[in-house]
This record gives structure tokens, C-alpha cells and sequence, in this order.
């Protein structure tokens, strides 16, 4: 079933575009919530206007996305957490202690852009991807300390 998208759905597609989807998908979820309306001329005019001003929205804030995907790309978060001997956590490093981290170094990170397969549970250093936007992945350093060590600052991990 052809649709009109009246707004912006995630994996289908944008403002004013006419997608092809499931007659189900169209009129359970779509067509009730006004995400869609039937692609008839009158509806293809009216959405133009609002289609060529979000398509500007959206390349201003990709511009935007990949300024700030260059700036944390090979950034260095440093997080403490309790550890033992053996350098086990007895907690866990998570998505939301990382991207506070990168926060406070200046970056704007979301916590829903830090991904990652398990939390950390290990000290020492880790990759970890930074989804900033869709096709928009970078990789940063992650390096865990048993809160009992001291951190001693060097070039990579002093703000800038």
C-alpha cells in the first residue's frame, strides 16, 4: 500500500515522501496516529512547502552532527570505578557514565548514542562506537581506573 508520510518515521522515510508499506503497518499504526494520509495530489501540495523546509532542517543539522562527530572522534573518556586486585569491577561502566564524561569534556553526546554490545566490567582501556546519527558512527578511547588509583593527567584527557 502506497502512503504519504505527514512526518519524519525512523526507517521509513521523511515529510512528504510516498513510501510503499504494509496494508496492516498503514492502517493500524500509520494512518491512526497521523503519520500518513493517502498520496493524492491536494496532499502532495500541501506537505511541499513544509518537505522543502524540513529537508534544510535536516541538512543544517547533519552540518551540525558532523562537526561535532569530528570534535569527539579519538576523544579519551576516563571514568573511575570500583575495582579489585585483579582489576574486576564490582559494578559496571555503562552507556550514561560515558557519555557524561564526554559531556563534561564539552562534547554533546546523548546518552543513546554510546553503543555498546556489554557494559565494561574490566579496567583498563576499551573501544567504544559513538552513533551521533544514522551512517554517522566514530570510535573513542574509554579508559576504566579503580577509583583508589590517582589519574594522572596527560595531553589526551585534559579538556580542550
Amino acid at each position: 500500500m502506497k502512503i504519504l508520510l505527514c512526518e519524519d518515521v525512523e526507517k521509513l522515510g521523511y515529510l512528504g515522501d510516498i513510501v510503499e508499506v504494509k496494508e496492516g503497518y498503514a492502517r493500524n499504526y500509520l494512518l491512526p496516529h497521523g503519520l500518513a494520509k493517502a498520496p493524492s495530489d491536494a496532499n502532495v501540495k500541501a506537505l511541499a512547502d513544509e518537505k522543502a523546509a524540513r529537508a534544510e532542517q535536516r541538512r543544517l543539522t547533519r552540518e551540525r552532527l558532523q562537526t561535532v562527530a569530528e570534535a569527539v572522534n579519538g576523544a579519551e573518556a576516563v571514568v573511575a570505578a570500583k575495582a579489585n586486585e585483579q582489576g574486576h569491577l564490582f559494578g559496571s561502566v555503562a552507556q550514561h557514565e560515558i557519555a557524561e564524561n564526554l559531556r563534561k569534556q564539552g562534547f554533546e553526546i546523548k546518552d543513546d548514542m554510546v553503543r555498546m554490545h556489554e557494559h565494561i566490567k574490566e579496567v583498563g582501556t576499551h573501544e567504544v562506537k559513538l552513533r551521533i546519527a544514522a551512517e554517522l558512527e566514530v570510535k573513542v578511547s574509554v579508559v576504566v581506573v579503580s577509583q583508589d588509583e590517582t589519574i594522572e593527567p596527560t595531553d589526551e584527557n585534559i579538556e580542550k
